[in-house]
């Protein structure tokens, strides 16, 4: 209420906005997960009143039982729903799950067997029979029904080179079609209609897919499309801070053609990751590198220079659930797990490193330290096996060659506080721009990073120590704000991980020989 609006005598309570606005913290470790699964989820369409296939979209999944029941269990040759399910296994929270391929388990797990559905003479939508291949596989695709029609109902059929003639639909009779023996098919779901003449080939029949036949998913794939809030374009209204791509790695031969196909994807993740600017990037190396492969993988071959994404080697041998034996698996799901726990247990600002592996059986190859050393420096973070401490996450570098940008926990953690100004100081915009509403600025700002130097997250004996917030006219003079901008400077000292722990021995005399000198 405004005084200027005051007419007759009265009492006018009037609500004063005198507070502070308290800025929240934005979550840190949402992932999406992007590859196939074993069915694609089904949701309701409010508009056309049915279930509608949700294939490539973003789908929310709290735990391992409500993925199963979006997308089905493990598939083989596929890697998502094993990450997914070591995601939650260490310590994983909420996550979204985009299927760009749905490898229906049985559809397409399993063969196919060929058929065909033997029309009726009197056109009728009801088939007169059926035939099916007796062996499922593409085989059963070289199979051809050829039907010649005969006087009073009779007919002959001809598969190959057996042929059988006078046959028919009476189930009293003895030559009737159910009867019918032929080595390669079978008849069945037989009608009351004589079938129609004609050539009618076996149709249907698939082997079971492999490694070798289960085709790899492009860049289009993973793109999607924005508009249609599919693959990456699914993602964008959402607020995901990990984005975890583990079949990638699906149909890898080491062939230079897989190679470049890999990279492409692995630089498209990247990419979305800083158009984002809150959201991390866990890539993997291809399998089967030595440690010089994966040093020239990251500088030969990769060459990603980047602060919003970590690579990890080598790969983790994990349970097969589908086999009871057991395989190897990328290991960013794993480690997406290491991130949420981590952030849980201690804070955004503690590197995801020195974390034991829940689930990890062995690892591709163990890493000696000799080994570590030249990987290391050029920002591969390496999984060792140590002896009776487990297998542990050894690394926690980005991709950057910037110092500043060097470890995860920094990037990650001005990730955090950016997004979480970006979110909490909404309110400002619009707002007179004037000294009254820096200082509400400056305290607002300076009480939430207060919060994160009491968590341990900035350097410094006392607040004032580890940042500050600047607000007032020398960074906003007139010609500033004739433009309606506003500037906010706030710095910032993280702490860095102790990566190297030195023990400086030395021999001493003792408090006793000095006194004596």
């Amino acid at each position: 209420m405004s005084l200027t609006n005051l007419k007759s005598p009265g009492v006018f309570p009037m609500e004063v906005d005198k507070g502070t606005k308290p800025i929240e913290g934005v979550g840190t470790s949402i992932p999406a997960f992007v590859g196939m699964t074993a069915k694609a989820p089904v949701g309701f369409d409010p508009a056309g009143g049915v279930y509608e296939s949700r294939s490539g979209k973003a789908v929310f999944v709290a735990n391992w039982t409500q993925y199963v029941d979006q997308f089905g269990e493990f598939v083989r040759d596929a890697f998502l729903p094993d990450m997914v399910y070591a995601y939650f296994a260490n310590g994983g929270g909420p996550c979204y799950v985009v299927s760009l391929r749905a490898l229906d388990v049985e559809l397409e797990g399993k063969p196919q067997t060929a058929s065909v559905s033997i029309p009726s003479d009197n056109r009728s939508r009801t088939p007169s029979f059926v035939v099916r291949a007796k062996t499922p596989g593409e085989k059963g695709n070289n199979l051809s029904v050829v039907v010649e029609s005969e006087e009073e109902g009779l007919f002959n059929l001809r598969i190959g080179d057996a042929e059988q003639k006078g046959l028919t639909l009476d189930a009293e009779q003895k030559n009737y079609v159910g009867n019918a023996r032929f080595e390669a098919v079978e008849i069945s779901e037989i009608g009351s209609v004589a079938p129609k003449a004609g050539a009618y080939p076996l149709t249907g029949g698939k082997d079971a897919p492999s490694a070798s036949t289960l085709s790899a998913l492009s860049v289009d794939d993973y793109r999607g499309s924005e508009k249609d809030r599919t693959g990456f374009g699914a993602l964008v209204p959402l607020n995901i801070r990990l984005l975890v791509c583990p079949d990638i790695m699906v149909g890898y031969d080491g062939s230079p053609a897989a190679k470049e196909r890999v990279k492409l994807l692995q630089h498209e993740m990247n990419t979305y990751c800083e158009n984002d600017r809150y959201c991390f990037a866990l890539l993997d190396t291809p399998p089967g590198m030595t440690p010089d492969e994966a040093r020239a993988w990251k500088e030969e071959e990769l060459k990603l220079d980047s602060s919003y994404a970590a690579l990890y080697y080598p790969w983790i041998e994990m349970a097969d659930f589908q086999t009871g034996r057991t395989k190897l698996t990328p290991p960013s799901g794993v480690m997406a797990g290491v991130y949420n726990r981590v952030d849980a247990e201690r804070g955004v600002h503690k590197a995801p490193a020195n974390e034991v592996l829940r689930g990890a059986i062995g690892l591709e190859r163990d890493l000696s330290r000799n080994e570590q050393d030249i990987l290391n420096p050029i920002g591969v973070n390496c999984i060792r096996a140590f002896p009776n401490r487990g297998i542990r996450a050894w690394g926690a570098r980005t991709l950057s060659s910037d110092g500043s940008w060097r470890y995860i926990n920094v990037r990650r953690l001005f990730m955090y506080v950016e997004a979480s100004m970006e979110v909490g100081l909404q309110w400002v915009v619009f707002e007179p721009n004037n000294q009254l509403l820096w200082g509400k600025v400056r305290r607002d700002v300076t009480a939430f990073l207060r919060g994160v130097w009491r968590s341990g997250a900035l350097f410094g004996a006392s607040p004032t120590d580890g940042f500050y917030v600047k607000c007032d006219e020398e960074l906003n003079p007139p010609d500033v704000r004739d433009k309606g901008i506003l500037i906010i400077e706030v710095g910032m000292a993280p702490v860095k991980p102790a990566e190297f722990v030195i023990f400086r021995i030395s021999q001493w005399v003792g408090a006793d020989a000095e006194a004596e000198e």
